[in-house]
């Protein structure tokens, strides 16, 4: 369900579409996907009454945070459409950093991390068009006013470094242009070692200790970048591996809960 939207506007070349309140961001770039829509569209609401995360999480999604999409049409072939969540990450934190967040930092896949806590997350997903186009929905949540608690880990608000808030208009403002400069970089794919490079750079955690959770099962490893298409590269007592798809942890102690018990708290709980 949403609330009438304002007039478009637009901002560095794409078009910007306000709601008040709005299911959520990323399914209203959906509908708008399959009704015929253009691409190059930014979608802001004030609240989300159905925000998700990955995975299909609960976004807790309050008035004063970001929340944006932004709707791309046949911007990369579906093999590579994976990597705009690091074009995307790479965006957000130098658009923070911008802002004086100077301690953001993305944990893989593509969490920004400041404060000590995450306070922002990262979803793309994908709308088949028909006669082999395709959409990508890439949707931003950031806390900006208010950061959740009782997730199972720790959450944060954006702010600068002397503790003064970041607005999410500000913040989305220099999102827009700091995404189109991504876009631009990656080239549909064809230039993902600049994004990987620049991801690099505001990567948390690197060279220590991680733990994950995925099909294979909860293990710990040493943090070493990331592959060529993006995937996690963790130094384990396995060798080097290639993790395309985990929950990850930084810096997991031993008297900490462990990936089982923190992944089944954040599903009961709230946002990815």
């Amino acid at each position: 369900m949403t609330v009438a939207a304002g007039l478009d506007s637009w901002d560095r070349g794409w078009r910007v579409v306000r709601f008040g309140a709005i299911d959520s961001t990323n399914e209203e770039a959906r509908r708008r996907a399959l009704a015929g829509d253009a691409g190059r569209v930014w979608i802001v609401a004030d609240e989300q009454t159905a925000g998700r995360g990955r995975r299909g999480r609960v976004w807790i999604s309050p008035i004063g945070n970001l929340h944006a999409s932004a709707l791309v049409i046949d911007s990369c072939p579906a093999a590579v459409a994976a990597q705009l969540g690091f074009v995307a990450g790479g965006a957000l934190a130098r658009a923070a950093r911008d802002l004086g967040a100077i301690d953001a930092g993305l944990k893989w896949p593509n969490d920004l991390i400041s404060g000590g806590g995450k306070c922002a997350g990262i979803l793309v997903e994908g709308v088949g068009l028909g006669g082999g186009r395709a959409a990508y929905v890439v949707g931003v949540g950031v806390n900006c006013a208010r950061a959740p608690e009782g997730l199972g880990y720790a959450t944060s608000c954006l702010t600068q470094a002397g503790g003064q808030a970041i607005g999410r208009d500000e913040l989305f403002e220099r999102l827009v242009e700091r995404f189109g400069e991504g876009l631009n970089a990656w080239r549909a794919g064809q230039a993902f070692d600049r994004i990987r490079a620049a991801w690099l750079d505001c990567a948390v955690g690197l060279g220590e200790r991680i733990a994950i959770q995925n099909g294979a099962g909860n293990r710990e490893g040493v943090f070493e970048g990331i592959d060529s298409a993006g995937r996690l590269l963790m130094r384990s007592e396995r060798g080097l591996e290639s993790i395309e798809a985990a929950d990850l942890w930084l810096s997991p102690r031993l008297d900490a809960p462990s990936p089982a018990a923190l992944l089944a708290s954040r599903s009961q709980q709230g946002q990815a």
